[in-house]
């Protein structure tokens, strides 16, 4: 359920990252790249139309997923949704991740019990700077536990992290065994490539995906670029902006041509 493109697509570079997938942009076309995007619609004075259009979207663009700030809104994701491949998501203590380890996995389970089948949890930043991993661990097994069956990831949010930070998160989150490593929330600065290369790095070997959010401008090209060096999916509010963008980006070069 993690892998969301057909395996015709991805490329295993072991011999340069240890078993990192590789994401074939030469055989993908616009309909299929979708699956690399999860679409979202997170500030908190979102109204109900601005959910349903972002759900639209979402099955318009054929997305991996759709993500409100909270599973408040998940009746009217699931309605939206229904009939297609797009999954139901939210984030759990988004966008700081200062609750307790109780209160995530409550709100995991809310969410789960709601209808979600993606979860994002930001994990507790200020624990992480303190060096308190047993904090940090303990709130991602207990978070993986109350998604169940649901995709899990965790937020590092590294705009606020050392290169070392980043390292420890990573191996914390491989250890529990989530299913993929996310760099932010996409409330604050976003990642660096140079941040995203450390978490691609720390990561070899391991069954941990990669995501991006918080892409900066100009978008098509910087989210393309984190594809090529490893991200699975790419997180926005800006998937139908970027997909829109994928001939330009092939007639320019920046990704390559189609090749069925």
């Amino acid at each position: 359920m993690c892998g969301l493109l057909d395996s015709e697509y991805r490329n295993n570079g072991t011999d340069l990252l240890g078993g990192i997938i590789m994401i074939d942009l030469s055989k993908v076309d616009k309909k299929s790249i979708g699956k690399l995007f999860d679409h979202s619609v997170l500030p908190k004075n979102t109204q109900e139309k601005d959910i349903r259009e972002g759900c639209k979207l979402a099955v318009k663009y054929n997305c991996a997923a759709f993500y409100s700030a909270t599973y408040f809104w998940t009746p009217v994701v699931k309605e939206e949704l229904a009939g297609s491949s797009v999954l139901v998501a939210t984030g759990i203590d988004f966008p700081f991740g200062a609750s307790s380890s109780k209160m995530k996995a409550f709100e995991a389970e809310r969410a789960l019990e709601a209808g979600c089948q993606a979860l994002d949890t930001v994990i507790n930043v200020g624990a992480l700077k303190d060096k308190r991993y047993n904090i940090v661990k303990e709130e991602l097994i207990d978070f993986k536990a109350a998604a169940g069956s649901a995709i899990t990831k965790a937020i590092l949010e590294v705009c606020f992290l050392t290169n070392e930070e980043i390292a420890t998160a990573c191996k914390l989150i491989a250890e529990v065994g989530l299913d993929y490593a996310k760099t932010s929330s996409g409330q604050f600065e976003g990642p660096s490539m140079d941040q995203f290369l450390v978490m691609r790095d720390t990561l070899k070997g391991t069954d941990v995906k990669l995501k991006v959010a918080g892409v900066k401008f100009p978008r098509p090209q910087n989210a393309y670029a984190f594809i090529m060096a490893g991200a699975e999916l790419i997180g926005t509010r800006s998937a139908p902006e970027i997909i829109d963008a994928l001939d330009q980006m092939r007639e320019i070069g920046i990704i390559p041509k189609f090749n069925a």
